[in-house]
């Protein structure tokens, strides 16, 4: 989505050219491909983990930090091999998105007409705002602190970012609607005023 918005705001005259569909098929092969990678070594490690406490975790999510609870032996190697690699490509997408965006700041900042500068930020928002509402609780998950975990902590957290981004998105995308708008401001209302 940052590679889409970045073309259509910055080169907006190659966008056909330089957005084909090979390029998006590369793109979705690379995401899906870095993806399946690591969801492969996660799913590794942890089936190599030998379970002491049984095989039930606290919750319906079945979660790596969940089953590290249940482990017997000393993962720690092989969480922090796993978290380097999965931090790595994570990393490379947020410095994908970041850049991406920081070229549309630029470019959009130069544009002389304020109506074409809001309409530019009004096409990155919606991106923004699904990124920022995944990884905001994913990164609280996996980096908080063990002494602050509790079994209604991490259902809370893992149902905010695995449910929540997907079950608002289609929401957010379409909240440029004016006609949609209109309407949830009323449901708002309906919903305060009774």
């Amino acid at each position: 989505m940052s590679c889409d918005r970045y073309v259509a705001i910055c080169k907006p005259l190659h966008y056909g050219s330089l957005l084909s569909s090979r390029a998006c098929a590369q793109m979705a092969a690379a995401a899906w491909g870095s993806g399946f990678l690591d969801a492969l070594l996660q799913t590794t490690n942890t089936f190599s983990l030998p379970l002491c406490q049984g095989n039930a975790v606290d919750q319906f999510f079945c979660e790596i930090p969940q089953i590290l609870k249940l482990s017997c032996s000393d993962a720690y190697l092989k969480e922090v091999r796993l978290l380097v690699v999965s931090a790595c490509l994570a990393f490379g997408c947020f410095l994908f998105i970041a850049l991406s965006y920081v070229q549309i700041l630029r470019a959009v900042l130069r544009m002389p007409s304020s109506q074409g500068r809001h309409k530019a930020f009004s096409t990155c928002v919606p991106h923004l705002a699904v990124v920022l509402l995944f990884i905001s609780p994913a990164l609280f998950a996996y980096l908080k602190p063990p002494s602050i975990s509790s079994p209604s902590l991490d259902l809370m957290v893992a149902v905010l970012y695995s449910v929540v981004p997907p079950a608002v998105n289609p929401l957010i995308y379409s909240m440029r609607n004016q006609e949609l708008k209109a309407t949830l401001k009323k449901l708002i209302l309906v919903v305060v005023f009774t």
